[in-house]
């Protein structure tokens, strides 16, 4: 069987497909653990807040809303 020969320019555009997909893939990635890392330091932040602050409860006996 005859050796395969493919000319320099197919492996060059073979070449430039698979670095253009490879930059895709990575761009969705990095786009991806963006918006989770920003997501979660959101809800890390509202966590913290939210126990800093007092919360309104309902007074069972009356049924006013004190600071508890």
């Amino acid at each position: 069987m005859p050796p395969i020969f493919i000319s320099p320019l197919a492996k060059i555009a073979v070449a430039a497909l698979g670095a253009g997909a490879l930059v895709s893939w990575a761009v969705i990635e990095a786009l991806r653990l963006n918006e989770e890392a920003r997501l979660s330091t959101a809800t890390d932040v509202e966590a913290r807040l939210r126990k800093t602050f007092p919360t309104l409860r309902r007074d069972p006996r009356n049924g006013d809303w004190r600071l508890g």
